[in-house]
């Protein structure tokens, strides 16, 4: 401590600080060039804080249009209208089928904490991920080489991986015996609610 007093001390004696009280904040001793005055520094903090800002606001008004765009597209239309808009979604080559069977290759998954439906992630449940059908649909899932087949229900979104139709758990995986390959050509058909 008193060697610090001393080097303080020592530099007030040269010359080499100036003497201010503690509550003074930090001040530039160079040349105006160099250091600036005190009201460019304020004028620059508040360009920049109010650049932030602009560029913050125009994200979020972003987002809000987007969100209040889908849902006047989503709330125009009867049930009917909005049914067939889903199943015509659902039907298309990305998506899968509602109604019937549909071929497409599966994969599984094995992490993960929660599901989109909110409920715990089981590994070894006989659940699924689909892009489209609704949560709680029970699916029949058969592998189209070895004509296994397991019964899973959806929990889960996914996947989302082109070419691929529904993403199983590892337990529904290993009931089809796509574990060791990873993924299998499967039929899937809906069985209903569960």
């Amino acid at each position: 401590m008193r060697k610090y007093a001393l080097m303080g001390l020592a530099a007030l004696t040269l010359g080499l600080a100036e003497a201010r009280p503690a509550s003074a904040g930090w001040q530039c001793m160079g040349p105006e060039f160099a250091c600036g005055s005190a009201a460019s520094a304020k004028k620059i903090s508040k360009q920049a804080y109010a650049g932030k800002s602009q560029k913050y606001a125009s994200q979020k008004s972003r987002k809000y249009a987007n969100r209040q765009k889908a849902r006047a597209s989503y709330a125009d239309g009867s049930k009917a209208t909005r049914r067939a808009r889903a199943s015509s979604v659902a039907s298309s080559s990305y998506g899968g089928s509602y109604s019937g069977g549909s071929t497409g290759m599966a994969s599984y998954y094995a992490s993960g904490t929660r599901t989109a439906s909110g409920a715990r992630f089981n590994p070894g449940g006989m659940t699924a991920a689909h892009r489209t059908l609704p949560f709680g649909t029970r699916v029949l899932v058969t592998h189209t080489a070895t004509g296994r087949s397991v019964t899973v229900t959806i929990n889960d979104r996914g996947p989302f991986i082109k070419g691929r139709i529904i993403d199983l758990s590892r337990g529904a995986a290993s009931a089809l015996g796509i574990t060791s390959a990873g993924v299998a050509r499967v039929s899937v058909s809906v069985l209903g609610r569960g």
